[in-house]
């Protein structure tokens, strides 16, 4: 047997069955990717800048020459880090799609009349309402109401 296997393609109902998990579980992540930018930027305060300038990366590596303080919080921006990861592929398991981290916007592959379309969403918002096609992003948004009877599985 010689099956295609694609992404799952969720009906309006199952995708906004996920809302309030992944309401809870973005909050953690935009929080936690608030932490790590905040001890990024404490990272570079303290640690000498490679050519005169910091890089837009940091490095977490722990040298002799780091005082213990210093290991233990390049230590603890790593731990946070593996924690984020872990945390959208969380998210990207129970099938969104993830846009946009920092916002955290969300899509979902859905199905209006015979075309695969995003159902769209994004944290702070109770349900998902909103679509756009698998070519244009958020901003080029519709409401999901007036195709409602249209959306197949």
């Amino acid at each position: 047997m010689n099956e295609t296997v694609g992404p799952r393609v969720f009906s309006i109902e199952e995708a906004n069955g996920l809302v309030p998990e992944l309401a809870k579980r973005v909050a953690e992540q935009l929080e936690l990717g608030g932490t790590i930018q905040r001890l990024i930027a404490e990272l570079n305060e303290r640690t000498p800048p490679a050519g005169g300038r910091h890089a837009d990366m940091v490095d977490i590596t722990q040298r002799s020459e780091d005082s213990q303080e210093l290991r233990r919080l390049k230590h603890h921006v790593g731990e946070l880090v593996r924690r984020y990861r872990e945390g959208w592929l969380f998210v990207e398991e129970l099938g969104a799609v993830i846009k946009d981290p920092r916002d955290g916007l969300l899509d979902f592959y859905g199905r209006i009349d015979d075309r695969i379309v995003w159902l769209c969403w994004r944290h702070g918002e109770t349900r998902i309402e909103h679509f756009h096609e698998l070519d244009q992003g958020f901003s080029e948004r519709k409401p999901l109401a007036p195709v409602r009877g249209r959306m197949l599985n």
